[in-house]
């Protein structure tokens, strides 16, 4: 008679999702491209808390590119992924080229968005046409109710003429 040993799952069903929202996070992040960070708060141990400065174009107008800049929380819990980022955030989007508008736009469309933390919370972006000011508004936010209020802010990019 032979024994073998099967590992027991302590965490029952919620080790999957746990792995899953770690493997996810990293991946939201890269539709954006780094521009620079500063360091905000040292940390004896693990990274500094920073601001992190990223830009990502808007996924269906070419000629707008957005700068998010956004907390970033360090020390041995942010370092490894589990802290939670601070909700604040400030956006600034402008015209890098032509814009030419889809026949369709929805409005609230999200553009982008990142997680802030290892589960359910994520600065998000989304976008408006003001038809009447021939513009385009972005709006960023965090998912998560902080003092009765969400974090947000805004950004408009007329569109005018290119070249």
């Amino acid at each position: 008679m032979s024994y073998r040993h099967t590992p027991s799952n302590r965490f029952g069903p919620a080790l999957p999702l746990l792995l899953g929202a770690l493997l996810a996070g990293p991946a939201l992040a890269d539709k954006a491209d780094p521009i620079g960070e500063v360091s905000t708060a040292f940390k004896l141990v693990g990274p500094n808390h920073k601001i992190l400065v990223e830009a990502f174009d808007d996924p269906r107008i070419t000629g707008v590119a957005c700068y998010l800049a956004r907390p970033k929380t360090g020390g041995v819990k942010g370092g490894l992924g589990l802290a939670e980022d601070p909700s604040h955030a400030s956006l600034s989007c402008h015209q890098i080229g032509p814009i030419t508008l889809p026949a369709k736009l929805k409005a609230g469309e999200e553009v982008f968005d990142v997680s802030t933390s290892l589960v359910f919370k994520e600065q998000k972006v989304v976008r408006f046409y003001d038809e009447k000011r021939n513009a385009l508004v972005y709006l960023t936010y965090s998912t998560k109710l902080v003092n009765g209020s969400y974090k947000s802010a805004v950004s408009a990019v007329p569109i005018m003429p290119w070249g």
